[in-house]
């Protein structure tokens, strides 16, 4: 192997571990907080996290998985309210007004909704839950997949949260595995939004 070639695989291989290190972790904090529905404990506030919308406005599987959780949560009266959060900047491409149309259609009353149209990342979501609705103590809503970074976010806040997470998209292999796979790449810019949240924020 040449020089130039070794250097290239010691590199890969160490961001691996570290990748790896970091997503060990990350489940490590979380896993006490991932229960399912039949067990997560009451909380005032299900933070139902945004995903794609399709063009006609409709949530994609993944969104609609997450919201039909978050309606049997507020069904069974495991929470009080349901705050979407997601990218509602644009009329043309509105998640958090899609999440709570299809909620109301679910049957969850619209005084029971809250709407944060500016929770542009998992990070961004869970501050503003914190930040400017006031939330301390909440069931997070998404991908199980997802759960871990998510969780792994609420606790650098200081926010006491549960997590519950969809399994539809488990039927689709490819689907479940790339957003797996995303995750763990994801996990690296949760550290950063740490450590500058720390920065500025050190409470």
């Amino acid at each position: 192997m040449r020089p130039l070639a070794r250097v290239a695989f010691g590199a890969t291989a160490l961001a691996g571990l570290g990748i790896a290190g970091i997503s060990a972790a990350v489940h490590l904090i979380a896993a006490e907080r991932i229960v399912d529905i039949d067990t997560v404990p009451t909380t005032p506030v299900a933070l139902v996290l945004g995903a794609q919308v399709l063009p006609d406005l409709m949530p994609s599987a993944a969104l609609q998985g997450r919201l039909d959780v978050a309606a049997q949560l507020y069904a069974r009266g495991l929470v009080e309210r349901l705050l979407v959060s997601g990218d509602g900047r644009s009329r043309f491409y509105d998640e958090t007004a899609t999440m709570v149309a299809y909620l109301e259609r679910r049957g969850v009353p619209s005084d029971h909704i809250d709407m944060d149209p500016l929770g542009l990342d998992t990070f961004t979501s869970c501050r503003r839950a914190r930040d400017e609705f006031g939330v301390q103590r909440l069931t997070v809503v998404t991908q199980g997949y997802h759960l871990p970074r998510t969780l792994t976010a609420c606790a650098a806040l200081d926010l006491d949260a549960w997590g519950v997470g969809d399994t539809s998209l488990r039927h689709s292999p490819a689907r479940w595995l790339r957003g797996w796979s995303r995750e763990l790449v994801a996990n690296l810019k949760l550290i950063r939004d740490i450590l500058r949240q720390q920065q500025f924020d050190p409470r």
